[in-house]
């Protein structure tokens, strides 16, 4: 692993609150978008893509991954032009306005605390009572203690704790893979499912654009690295590295641990698991289930805690630029975390912990990431006309973002009517605060920097 600098100094701005520290190399932020993306999304949605699509599970993951990357080249380029904690709100702003700017980072933030709390329920449920019996609302609680506090000690120490969690998670992907051949050695396994498009009730195409929704979502979270860039050391340059060699790694094992659970498991029984990947540990009969048990619990804290990450940056983002109260971008002294943006958006998690199951709370969240990708891919082709032909940072073909647009507005199309009846809520609460927002922060000067305490 790459060191990281204990003295590195953080950047300066004397117009904005206290900086972040610059640590995080190029390597560390490599795992962290790589751990993100490969979160608990993977370990359970495999059998949900095969119900949705049929047998040739690796078709709407392969598409899933060239839509992503279509966005993903937007984010490399504002990353790397606009470096800064706040990621897509920031963007937008500069783009359209503040309003814009702050439903885009509502939805954002309010996906990002949904996820943490979706994630806290998962973690106190089946693959836990694998090894003890505890009730779910309890284990959260102190889940997400334990996140906060791991994530106020220092994003250093939150991203080295995500490299042993991210080769754990790895590892189990891999085992997956491993254990999936030895059943085809032993002529297991039907080949004739790699080629089985459809479903009773869809055919072949709408099939695959039903299980690339599904697909999609695991997928994102390279979208929450962008939160982190000004704590990257060089990000003009190790951004786009780490982003799009995450992607490409985790694309990879992704077809990997699809191809091989569709070729040993029937799609019947995939599509009806709760936990798909267990089922080829069964098959295979050498590893022990409670050892894939813990190497799950391992992938849903580490998705917890980079998006708790993202969460606190981005409300830290939001507050130094006026847009929300700027008391929530106190950063501790000596740790330099934002340590209100953190409690803030933990309470927040908490709360919807308590209220909401796992079904409930994930319901949204791909639709609320289909418009904040929307405006991110809008923004990138309205901040060029405005800043000119600036070469110093990375850029996407032109192409790219149009082509981004075009497949989240496909993307939505697939989306069930309830989960548009929740995800308009949501959107309609960030468009009611933002207009409050604007309105209130045209009508007062300048508020006085927050000290870091």
């Amino acid at each position: 692993m790459c060191g990281v600098s204990p003295g590195a100094t953080p950047s300066t701005d004397s117009r904005d609150a206290p900086a972040l520290a610059r640590t995080v190399s190029g390597r560390l932020l490599f795992l962290f978008i790589l751990g993100d993306v490969l979160g608990a999304g993977v370990y359970v949605l495999v059998g949900e893509v095969a119900g949705a699509s049929g047998g040739a599970v690796w078709v709407p993951l392969l598409l899933a991954l060239g839509l992503a990357l279509l966005t993903a080249a937007s984010y490399a380029e504002l990353a790397t032009k606009h470096p800064r904690a706040g990621g897509a709100a920031v963007y937008t702003t500069r783009a359209f306005g503040p309003l814009v700017g702050f439903v885009v980072g509502f939805c954002m933030l309010a996906a990002g605390v949904v996820s943490v709390a979706a994630l806290a329920r998962a973690f106190g449920g089946d693959y836990l009572a694998a090894f003890v019996d505890l009730p779910v609302v309890p284990v959260a609680v102190v889940f997400l203690l334990a996140l906060a506090a791991l994530n106020a000690r220092g994003i250093r120490d939150s991203l080295r704790a995500n490299v042993v969690m991210t080769c754990i998670e790895v590892g189990g992907l891999v085992l997956v893979v491993v254990l999936g051949l030895v059943v085809l050695a032993r002529d297991g396994g039907d080949a004739s499912r790699l080629t089985s498009l459809g479903t009773p009730e869809s055919g072949p195409v709408a099939a695959v654009l039903a299980g690339s929704v599904l697909a999609f979502y695991s997928f994102v979270g390279f979208e929450t690295s962008v939160n982190v860039a000004e704590e990257v050391r060089d990000p003009r340059r190790s951004y786009p590295r780490a982003l799009f060699g995450a992607l490409a790694a985790a694309g990879v094992v992704y077809l990997a641990v699809g191809v091989v659970a569709s070729l040993v498991v029937p799609t019947d029984v995939l599509a009806s698991s709760s936990g798909p990947l267990l089922e080829v540990v069964r098959e295979a009969g050498i590893v022990p289930p409670v050892v894939f048990a813990a190497i799950a619990l391992v992938a849903v804290a580490n998705g917890a805690l980079l998006t708790g990450i993202m969460s606190s940056r981005l409300t830290y983002g939001m507050a130094r630029d006026g847009a929300v109260p700027r008391g929530l971008a106190r950063v501790l002294p000596r740790r330099r975390t934002p340590w209100v943006a953190i409690l803030v958006t933990t309470a927040a998690s908490l709360l919807l912990a308590l209220t909401g199951g796992v079904a409930d709370l994930a319901a949204t969240l791909v639709l609320l990431l289909l418009v904040v990708f929307t405006a991110v891919n809008a923004a990138v082709l309205v901040l060029r006309r405005r800043d000119g032909g600036s070469t110093d940072h990375f850029r996407a073909p032109t192409v790219l973002p149009v082509l981004g647009i075009a497949s989240c507005v496909l993307l939505a199309t697939q989306v069930e009517g309830g989960v548009w009846l929740r995800g308009g809520v949501l959107v309609v609460i960030g468009v009611v605060l933002g207009v409050v927002s604007t309105a209130l922060r045209r009508r007062s000067p300048r508020a006085p920097e927050p000290s870091a305490r």
